[in-house]
């Protein structure tokens, strides 16, 4: 094969917190890359795998055609640990850039969110802002060809006048496999406990500070129920996959979808246990039953409050009373699951975490993991409320994290409170990490984990 014509992607992303996380989109840009052209050998690079120096390797031995960067996340969106990740992403183009003089793309979940600052930061020559598999072939394709890159949703050019963003997009992608890497897989099998993988892209909820319908868009879009059976089964067969985490933005929106697919898992034995995020809305104990026939073993609600005024401000569409439904049907299931929260966001105050935390006593074996304020992200309604308050400067890039944190906020407090329900309450700041380790890496166990910290 012609050494020039390859094309190698990298996941520059090195955060391992609270464990590292498979590059699942670099998979499916692979997978679609394979597909559509397949004169091409597509290589794969992981950060957090081999070093700068092999990556430079690679480069000069291989010569690909093109590189292309993703880029997962700018920072861990931890109020109490902050800094961003971006001198280690220019370092990563930087090797890049001196390794070779070959067109540069960049994209990910990072760079969707910030797509103008990445873009001066790397020097990259293109951007791929959303969902990039056929963005992705579409640009090779006309670079190819000789041509000016035109008309391909999200994409940004270096020193050309930047589309107004977030755009919207011509068409969405439907159903796709993903080419899971052995090596990665045996690497993220071994220290994560869990592969990850899609049903679903898109967000319809207006929550005021989340950034996935900027990644992702607003519009629903369910993948093949039989291809994502097809890829797990591969899983399960070579590599010995039994736990996958499904990452849609909130699993149960498609409630039709999740059955056809809940169903399919059934039918073809895929013997496998699964989590994902849920909404604490829109849920019936029949579905439970369903999802939990098919494998579900760990929930992680995205409930972030218990009380019902703060829940209304975040602009979520539930009720405590909701989240306590919820909850319990989990339990009736044997299901684990857990509370996300944030504390300290629009409309919160010390006295309404202070009403969270005492509910939590009505809930009964969970975990409790609260963040401390919002990170504010750029193109949602807490950029807007944060500037109307005067938190933020306007032309403020957001790329160091700003925080949403409510005025009077006693983090110790609240720490001593939630310890006092007698609950099992996980803080940011929290050294848990070890213990999920040790599990891990002594025990073999797969999964989340978190189950082993409930309390009655």
């Amino acid at each position: 094969m012609n050494p020039r014509r390859c094309i190698l992607l990298v996941s520059a992303n090195r955060f391992k917190e609270p464990y590292p996380v498979y590059p699942l989109g670099i998979s499916y840009l692979k997978s679609a890359l394979r597909r559509r052209l397949p004169d091409y050998e597509v290589l794969l690079f992981d950060c957090n795998l081999a070093s700068l120096d092999d990556l430079a390797t690679l480069i000069r031995t291989r010569a690909p055609r093109y590189v292309g960067v993703s880029f997962r996340n700018v920072d861990g969106a931890n109020s109490l640990r902050e800094g961003n990740f971006m001198s280690g992403y220019r370092e990563v183009t930087e090797t890049i850039r001196r390794a070779t003089s070959v067109p540069l793309f960049i994209g990910g979940a990072g760079f969707s969110i910030f797509p103008q600052y990445f873009m001066e930061a790397t020097r990259a020559d293109y951007g791929l802002a959303g969902e990039g598999e056929e963005s992705l072939v579409q640009l090779v394709e006309q670079l190819d060809a000789g041509e000016s890159p035109r008309q391909i949703d999200g994409l940004f050019i270096r020193n050309a006048e930047a589309p107004q963003y977030p755009s919207p997009r011509s068409r969405y992608l439907r159903s796709i496999d993903v080419d899971f890497e052995e090596e990665w897989v045996d690497y993220y099998w071994k220290f994560s406990g869990m592969l990850n993988i899609q049903t679903k892209r898109g967000c319809p909820y207006k929550c005021v500070y989340c950034s996935y319908p900027v990644i992702d868009g607003r519009c629903i879009r369910t993948l093949d129920p039989g291809k994502i059976v097809d890829d797990i089964l591969r899983l399960r067969r070579d590599k010995g996959v039994d736990y996958l985490f499904f990452t849609d933005s909130v699993f149960n929106i498609a409630p039709d979808f999740n059955a056809r697919l809940a169903e399919e898992l059934i039918r073809r034995e895929a013997r496998i246990r699964w989590g994902a995020y849920f909404s604490p809305s829109n849920l019936t104990r029949d579905m439970l039953a369903l999802y939990r026939r098919s494998g579900l073993t760990h929930i992680e609600f995205g409930t972030e409050s218990f009380d019902d005024d703060v829940l209304e401000a975040y602009g979520k569409r539930f009720t405590f009373e909701d989240i306590l439904r919820s909850s319990e049907l989990a339990l009736a299931e044997n299901i684990y699951y857990a509370h996300f929260l944030i504390f300290g966001g629009v409309g919160d105050t010390m006295q309404r975490v202070l009403h969270s935390i005492e509910r939590s006593r009505q809930i009964r074996y969970s975990v409790f993991f609260p963040y401390i304020g919002m990170r504010i992200y750029p193109h949602t309604e807490l950029q807007r409320i944060a500037m109307a308050e005067g938190r933020i400067a306007a032309d403020d890039p957001l790329i160091e994290p700003r925080y949403y944190l409510t005025e009077g906020f006693d983090l110790e407090r609240a720490r001593k409170e939630a310890l006092a329900t007698g609950k099992a309450w996980v803080f940011p700041d929290d050294p848990t990490n070890a213990l999920m380790e040790k599990l891990r890496l002594e025990r073999n166990k797969k999964g989340p984990l978190w189950e082993y910290l409930r309390k009655p």
